[in-house]
């Protein structure tokens, strides 16, 4: 019986393994926002293509993404998505009990710009009257995948050449990956620079829908 049990926690255990280097956590929140070739991942979490296809070779085998070939190509994708909420809950657990974090992310956000304690249903409804402009920083691809309902696209790297395709008079809401994605807050020090009233949502797609709220799909 004690083997039994030992191999039972063992099996669990692979996840925690899986999930226990900084990197593969950033790759877990990457592919929260949809489906992403390898290069692509290794460029974005900042790493040489032969050490991120060795992370996602670990989480493979946890059974936490799968591939699929293009050509010469291989995408990488969450498994389920119960994988992003796995992530949302265990950085959720971690800002909850981690002062070091807390403290990381406080250095991170300026509060008067963060719309971290409002109702996000409340956000939801003032966007769906015209009432706020919800604007996601994302890539465009990241956007065509899923996005908040009612949200705008344009990407930090287009933002300041567009500027003028946003009113001045309406409240702009900025998100882009979660609480860890700094788009969001450089987008909204840009706009605070050039008049807009700006706020940044912690929020990104994977902690809407862990919220239970619903997201959009297409461009």
């Amino acid at each position: 019986m004690r083997t039994v049990k030992d191999h039972l926690y063992a099996q669990v255990a692979r996840i925690g393994k899986a999930l226990s280097s900084p990197k593969r956590l950033e790759l877990i929140e990457l592919l929260c926002q949809g489906e992403k070739p390898v290069e692509l991942l290794a460029e974005q979490a900042d790493l040489s293509v032969k050490l991120a296809s060795a992370h996602l070779k670990e989480l493979r085998l946890a059974r936490l993404v799968d591939t699929r070939k293009e050509g010469k190509y291989v995408h990488y994708r969450l498994a389920a998505p119960s994988v992003a909420n796995l992530w949302v809950a265990l950085r959720g657990e971690a800002e909850e009990r981690l002062v070091e974090l807390q403290v990381a992310l406080a250095g991170l956000v300026r509060h008067e710009a963060d719309l971290q304690g409002m109702d996000r249903k409340t956000i939801l409804k003032a966007a769906r009257q015209g009432e706020v402009l919800m604007l996601d920083v994302r890539p465009a691809d990241e956007f065509a995948v899923a996005h908040l309902p009612h949200a705008r696209s344009m990407p930090l790297a287009e933002l300041k050449k567009r500027l003028g395709e946003l009113p001045k008079g309406l409240p702009v809401v900025a998100y882009c990956r979660g609480p860890f994605c700094l788009f969001a807050q450089d987008a909204v020090a840009l706009l605070r620079r050039h008049g807009y009233q700006a706020h940044h949502l912690s929020d990104g797609v994977a902690e809407w829908r862990a919220r239970g709220l619903p997201v959009a799909t297409g461009a």
